[in-house]
């Protein structure tokens, strides 16, 4: 067997850290998989579960391992009290993180919007998990610094899905959804500061701006603006009309 890759090396070229190289492919096994250009080689993943084809402790992913160990002490003892996660868990789940972040940036880069979503909620999962039941504070807090860029990728996957649908209202009250769970976090931290320093906020904020100027308006919209133009414009007896236009039209 000829283990070199130089042949797939060659005829697929890498074009550096600004700019993803993702292709989706057909394994030897039939099933679908991802390969990643690097600089130095290729990465490749699965399609589907964990990334690494891997089922840690029979399980699909180490999450489900954890979460199968929380179910049976809840069984056994009524209560999750002494279920722990050890330093050296933590780590494991790190290491989980990473290769499900390396398929999700792939997977946006396919346009494969629901399995991107899919792979953001198993990394919030996961930090959920730590945060509840890590036995050191430090290991908490090495996951939760994630959680806004994490949910920033939801929010996008979600936020494109509806896109794709042509449903820009939908999409509009993803991003929505995303800046408010992202806000309350910092808020959760007392770091009100971050809120406007945070690279995730602007993202999602520059997203919906362009939605809302690309989102045909509704009627109720356009009399409002309306409505808006002519109070600026001092046209008190066309406002006085827009008004009762509205009115009926919420009626």
């Amino acid at each position: 067997m000829n283990y070199d890759i130089g042949g797939i090396l060659n005829e697929w070229d890498y074009k550096g850290r600004n700019e993803l190289v993702v292709r989706k492919i057909t394994g030897t096994d039939g099933k679908p998989k991802i390969q990643l250009r690097i600089d130095l080689g290729v990465m490749q993943m699965e399609w589907m579960g964990r990334p690494d084809g891997k089922r840690p402790y029979g399980k699909e992913s180490l999450l489900d391992h954890y979460l199968s160990l929380l179910q049976a002490q809840r069984e056994k003892y009524g209560t999750d009290a002494q279920f722990s996660l050890t330093h050296e868990d933590c780590e494991k789940l790190q290491m989980e993180s990473y290769q499900y972040y390396h398929r999700r940036i792939s997977f946006f880069e396919l346009e494969a919007y629901a399995e991107a979503e899919q792979d953001a909620d198993h990394n919030l999962q996961i930090m959920d998990l730590v945060q509840a039941y890590a036995a050191d504070d430090r290991d908490k807090l090495s996951f939760e610094q994630f959680r806004p860029f994490v949910i920033m990728h939801r929010t996008r996957a979600r936020g494109l899905q509806s896109v794709d649908r042509k449903d820009l209202d939908e999409a509009l009250r993803q991003i929505e959804e995303g800046i408010k769970e992202i806000e309350e976090f910092f808020r959760s931290y007392d770091r009100t500061d971050l809120i406007e320093e945070s690279q995730e906020l602007t993202v999602l904020r520059e997203w919906a701006e362009q939605i809302t100027k690309e989102r045909p308006r509704s009627p109720e919209e356009r009399l409002q603006q309306a409505l808006q133009e002519a109070i600026e414009n001092e046209e008190f007896e066309r406002a006085a009309e827009l008004r009762d236009a509205l009115r009926k039209f919420r009626l």
